[in-house]
């Protein structure tokens, strides 16, 4: 169905940056928290809110035990800041919906001062649209607040792009204050943008599309794992379409091949790119990704010289 009226640029608007933060591994595989930490620590510094425990950080790979210090950690070093992070449970093709795992991760988030994000599973999504509603409106009684998010197969086997109706009864629940849209298209986020504005205008759209980061142009916020690479530069760009910088328009093309490189299929191994690109930048010391995470060739640390070359944030 075509959008009409077709969608508006929305100048000089103040837009809000969630950044996803890369769990980083040492060469003996262990996870090095100092430099997990200081990546929180950086996105924060930059004006994002850091995300923890998502996709980027390996959530569907690690234990509960090293989400609980995910966690530990990010409240310590960001103090009264806000964060948010990934309520994951973990089934297969055929079971049940989980609520009591989703419930016990939404506690555990909370009880550390986060925001829930709340990631699909197969006993959620293949529900119908209905039951699937009703699924989150039972989420909303475990929490205060929480975060959907919409997931495409390339990314995960579990996910699925709600149809408009069932995602307007997501949007209606009170509790769930915005949603991730990670189908990778623009026009079923250019259509939950105007849904949003016709019934819910204080409903956030954060875009998790790294091929099409300039949706913010439209009114999407972002959460987004490729702003993992670079939230410093993130930051710059937002405040650049806040002030009407021209600069807004080069940064933003610099950054957007930057995920198209990243994101290429396999799209899960752009977390090896990422720690790639970190390297390169002297923010972790070696590139080592999740012992079941998916890996880029060598020869993709050339590209990714050139351009933070580009960016200036690489020698």
């Amino acid at each position: 169905m075509p959008i009409e009226p077709l969608p508006m640029l929305r100048p000089r608007r103040r837009v809000t940056g969630i950044s996803a933060v890369l769990l980083p591994f040492t060469d003996s595989g262990d996870v090095d928290w100092v430099a997990f930490d200081a990546h929180v620590a950086r996105t924060a510094g930059a004006g994002l809110t850091p995300a923890v425990n998502m996709d980027t950080g390996y959530v569907n790979l690690i234990d509960h035990r090293t989400q609980d210090e995910v966690l530990r950690r990010t409240r310590g070093l960001i103090g009264n800041g806000s964060f948010v992070a990934g309520a994951f449970v973990g089934d297969r093709p055929g079971d049940a919906f989980d609520f009591d795992g989703y419930a016990r991760r939404m506690q555990a988030i909370q009880a550390a001062g986060g925001t829930p994000v709340i990631f699909q599973s197969y006993g959620l999504t293949r529900q119908s649209g209905a039951k699937i509603v009703r699924s989150y409106e039972r989420l909303a009684t475990a929490c205060d607040k929480f975060i959907g998010f919409e997931l495409t197969t390339d990314l995960a086997a579990f996910g699925a792009i709600y149809d408009l109706e069932t995602y307007a009864g997501i949007m209606s629940i009170r509790q769930c204050i915005g949603a991730k849209h990670s189908s990778f298209h623009r026009e079923p986020e250019w259509e939950r943008l105007k849904l949003r504005d016709a019934s819910r205008p204080d409903f956030a759209v954060y875009t998790g599309n790294d091929f099409a980061i300039d949706m913010i142009m439209y009114g999407s916020d972002y959460l987004l794992g490729l702003s993992s690479f670079a939230p410093d530069l993130f930051a710059v760009r937002d405040t650049y379409w806040e002030s009407g910088d021209p600069r807004f328009y080069e940064l933003n093309d610099l950054l957007q091949y930057l995920g198209y490189f990243a994101f290429r299929t396999p799209s899960p191994a752009y977390k090896h790119s990422c720690a790639q690109f970190l390297k390169l930048r002297g923010w972790i010391g070696c590139d080592r990704t999740h012992e079941q995470g998916q890996r880029r060739p060598d020869s993709d640390v050339d590209v990714l010289r050139e351009l933070g070359q580009r960016m200036r944030v690489v020698d």
